[in-house]
């Protein structure tokens, strides 16, 4: 047996990810660019394509994206802990 290559198991053809980013709205992936979360272009490219059809701007989509992933990391209890700690300059505490 070599690795994964011999198996009687039927393979799964998945997507390549970045063409899928890549095939985004540019407005979205710049979106996506810039999140805290790691959303999926699948995911993302549901969401826009729901919205659009619905007559939903593109502003107000990317408005929605951010309220949800606020949400999100409003429920995860370790970005939480760390936003709660304060700044502690780590140079300045060396210097004196």
């Amino acid at each position: 047996m070599t690795g994964n290559l011999s198996t009687t198991l039927r393979r799964r053809r998945r997507a390549d990810p970045m063409r899928a980013y890549d095939a985004l709205p540019r407005p979205l992936r710049v979106w996506m660019a810039q999140a805290a979360l790691p959303w999926s272009p699948a995911s993302c490219r549901r969401i826009w394509a729901r919205a659009r059809a619905d007559g939903t701007s593109p502003d107000d989509i990317l408005d929605r994206l951010d309220r949800a992933e606020r949400k999100t990391l409003a429920r995860d209890r370790l970005s939480l802990a760390a936003m709660s700690r304060p700044f502690i300059n780590d140079q300045q505490d060396t210097m004196t």
